[in-house]
Formats: structure tokens, C-alpha cells, sequence
């Protein structure tokens, strides 16, 4: 390895730029080049190793958001090892998970079920419907304050019933602190094409509430729906796509929500695209960015449980949706990758972690999986064809699953908080104890558990 005084030649140009402008270029590079850049010699590795320098890619890469998150989180803010964090986010191979407890066991637990709604909103989990033994909806809301820092105890509060009306297989995503509801199943089986809008509030002396509105939308609704799968994308805008519609038909269609300035109304508007993806329910619709949504897996027409991505690239002015083609046999383990009701959560690092759901037989999953498309050339070309097991397999990588263990489960719910490293899961329908009474060994689960992704630094 060269000394400083043999970088580039003592007569190089770039020995003469100003320390700050070397550190404006190095943020220019990608990682490849910084890390090379570092090793030419020991004066330029201290700049391209620096924590300054590797918090600023950090903020590049992840967002500023998921940074200032994870500094202000009592379980990173000692002395944080930008570089070392940056290499555990790239070279995720494995997960923690903890079962969460109450801090008083005389206290009140959300019951057990499934199809319901969890969203990490005003530092809060707030949990809503979903559907219990006997096909009946639950029309409660519970939260739990977690705080800008993962908890392992925490303590439920039920907030209201009966606004919204109870449904299951509902939506709800968060735009600017709000919580946005559309559609979902009752008892009778009667889809809805409802729009509602909630803000959780903190007081002093009243706790946390919760405020819930019907939102006027005009006369331009999408069908009646439920089972479909919805996402944020951008900053005022809510996507839809798919679900079970009326007579049980299987939705193909996509529509987009977007909410005024100061959120008293919305506009529903629908996007038709050729090519689109197949009809299907119980997939997932996951914003990666603020022009790319991944679409993934779910049950079609013909009840063929799915394994294909589709990506949607939405603007202002131009919409299309690209198809990425693979062949599972080329994945270690992909031969378990199709599956319906199963949770897909926008992570650090840009990935998509998905968890559980079932496959064809009505087996339950257990897995981890990280889908990344930055590992997949030319994303832009409809369609895209990967036959590389090189790309493969870092586009489609398995995660191992250490600490608490928990059930299989699918049709559960998974949300994540503002550092994109810690991922909270409730619910879901799982596997029971078959007795002899009953037609099947399946049970609803009341289970809330962690999974974080980074180790302890």
C-alpha cells in the first residue's frame, strides 16, 4: 500500500483540492469507489473512512429520516459507527425476533385476530378490526406507545369501537401523520368502498385518542373492495390495487387517492396502464421510492397462489408497470416464494422484508426474505428477464431467524418505525391443536413481537 507521500505522485492535481471539496465528491461516488478510494494511501483513507463522511452516505443512500431516527434511538446513539452500520444494513443476512409483553398482566389485550390493520404512527402502534373465529369483524382500536426507541414492554389502551364500522381486510396507511382507511369485509360478507381519515392525539390529562372522519371524495369511488393491497406513495397520495370485489370476483384494477393540502377532502382517480398485473387479493403493494412500488405474490383468478413482481413507475405526467421474470429453481429455497397473506415492509437499506403468509395448500409460512431490485440492471425495460443465480441471489436473499420463535402465521399484519430497522407483527391466522370437534386445526393469534433488523452495536 502506497504512503501519503507517494499518492498519485507528489505532483498530482488531486493532492491539491481543498479537504471539503474532496468530501463533496466522495458523496458523488458510489460505495465501490469511495472504498477503493480509501486505500490509494493513509492520507485519503482517514477522509474516506471518517464517520462524517459515512453519515452523510448514510443520509444519501437511506433518507434523512431513517438517520436522524437512529440517532436519536436510545439503542444506537452511542458513538454510532456510520461505516460499521452502512456494511450490517448491505450485508444483511439474518434477523432478531422478541416477543413483546404487557407491563401489567392485569391489563387489556387486543383480541386475537386476523386481516386487521397495524400502522406505526405519532411514535405510536395503532392496531384496528380484522376478522375472529366464526367469520365475524371486530370494529375495535388499540395503541401502544413505543417512543423513538424499541420497546420490549408495552402497555395496550383501547381507544373506541364502532367508527370506523368494523371490517376486515380493510386497508390503512399513513400519509403526513394521518391514518387513511379504504374499503374491507363485514360479517355479511358485504364489501365497502369507504374512505375515512384518522388523527391520534397526546394530551396531558386525557392520554391518546383518536379522532376519526368520514373523507369527502367526491362522486369518483373504486368498486367495492376488500383483501386488496394499498401502500403510501410520495408524500399526499395513497395507491389501491386489486382485492375480492362484489360476487367474489378477483379486482385487476388500480386506483390512486390524493389528499388536499390540508386533508379535509381527497380525490380518487383511477390509472390504466397496458401492460398491468394480473387480478389477485391478499397480495402486498410496497413503496420503495417516490417513483417505484413493488407489487408481490398474492391468490388470482383461478386461485394459483403468485410469485411475480411487478414494478409500478408513477409521475406526474407517465405511469407503466414493468414486469421482472425469474425462474425459482434458480433461488436457494425459492421454490417456497409463492404465497398470499403474507406482510412486505419497506426497510433500511431500500429492501423489502417478507414475512410469512401461505401457499397453495393452505401451509403457513415462518421465513424472512429480502427482495432488492437495485441488484437488477436495466429495471427499466418492460419486461425484465433475470436468469443470472449470481443476481438472483442477491435479488431474492433468505434471512435467518434468530431469538424468539415465532408461529408460522399468514393474513397477519407488520409495520415498521422511522428508522426502517425495527419491525413490529401482530395477528395472523396460525396453525392450532386439531381436536376432534373441530374441522380444522386453524386459530387466530394475539401475538406482538419485534423484529429488528441490526445487532447491537
Amino acid at each position: 500500500m502506497a504512503d501519503s507521500r507517494a499518492c498519485f505522485g507528489n505532483g498530482s492535481p488531486i493532492t491539491k483540492i481543498a479537504q471539503d471539496h474532496l468530501f463533496t465528491i466522495l458523496l458523488l461516488l458510489p460505495i465501490d469507489s469511495v472504498v477503493a478510494f480509501a486505500m490509494t494511501c493513509k492520507r485519503f483513507r482517514v477522509l474516506a473512512t471518517s464517520d462524517a463522511l459515512w453519515e452523510s452516505i448514510c443520509r444519501r443512500d437511506w433518507g434523512p429520516s431513517s438517520v436522524d431516527a437512529l440517532k436519536s434511538s436510545n439503542h444506537y446513539q452511542n458513538q454510532m459507527p456510520w461505516m460499521r452500520l452502512y456494511k450490517q444494513v448491505s450485508q444483511l443476512d439474518s434477523v432478531s425476533c422478541y416477543k413483546l409483553s404487557d407491563t401489567d398482566a392485569k391489563m387489556e389485550f387486543p383480541d386475537p385476530r386476523a386481516s386487521h390493520s397495524l400502522n406505526f404512527v405519532s411514535d405510536c402502534l395503532v392496531l384496528f378490526g380484522g376478522g375472529y373465529e366464526g367469520g365475524r369483524h371486530l370494529d375495535d382500536t388499540w395503541v401502544t406507545y413505543i417512543g423513538n426507541d424499541c420497546q420490549r414492554k408495552l402497555k395496550w389502551q383501547k381507544l373506541n369501537s364502532g367508527i370506523p364500522s368494523g371490517r376486515f381486510g380493510h386497508s390503512c396507511i399513513v400519509i403526513d401523520e394521518f391514518l387513511v382507511v379504504f374499503g374491507g369485509i363485514d360479517d355479511h360478507g358485504n364489501r365497502m368502498n369507504d374512505t375515512w381519515i384518522g388523527q391520534l392525539s397526546c394530551h396531558e390529562t386525557l392520554g391518546i385518542t383518536l379522532s376519526w372522519k368520514l373523507l369527502d371524495v367526491g362522486s369518483i369511488v373504486p368498486p367495492h373492495r376488500g383483501a386488496h393491497a394499498a401502500c403510501c406513495i410520495g408524500t399526499r397520495k395513497m395507491a389501491i390495487h386489486g382485492g375480492i370485489g362484489l360476487n367474489g370476483f378477483r379486482l385487476g384494477d388500480m386506483w390512486v387517492l390524493e389528499l388536499s393540502e390540508n386533508s379535509c377532502f381527497g380525490t380518487w382517480h383511477e390509472v390504466v396502464t397496458d401492460p398491468f398485473p394480473p387480478a389477485r387479493a391478499g397480495h402486498t403493494l410496497t413503496c420503495i421510492s417516490e417513483s417505484q412500488t413493488i407489487l408481490f405474490g398474492g391468490r388470482g383468478s383461478g386461485y394459483d397462489v403468485l410469485n411475480d413482481i411487478w414494478v409500478f413507475y408513477g409521475d406526474e405526467d407517465h405511469h407503466k408497470w414493468v414486469q421482472i421474470l425469474y425462474e425459482l429453481q434458480n433461488i436457494p429455497g425459492g421454490v417456497s416464494l409463492p404465497r398470499v397473506g403474507h406482510s412486505a415492509t419497506h426497510i433500511l437499506g431500500g429492501g423489502v422484508l417478507i414475512y410469512g403468509g401461505e401457499d397453495s395448500s393452505r401451509h403457513r409460512k415462518d421465513d424472512f426474505w429480502v427482495l432488492d431490485l437495485s441488484a437488477v440492471p436495466s429495471i427499466g425495460v418492460q419486461p425484465v428477464t433475470v436468469n443470472s443465480k449470481r443476481i438472483l441471489a442477491k435479488m431474492w436473499k433468505r434471512l435467518r431467524a434468530k431469538g424468539y420463535k415465532p408461529k408460522s402465521r399468514s393474513f397477519h399484519r407488520a409495520c415498521i418505525d422511522h428508522s426502517g430497522c425495527h419491525l413490529y407483527v401482530f395477528g395472523g391466522m396460525v396453525d392450532g391443536v386439531l381436536q376432534p370437534a373441530e374441522p380444522s386445526g386453524l386459530r387466530f393469534d394475539g401475538e406482538l413481537f419485534l423484529v429488528e433488523l441490526l445487532r447491537q452495536l
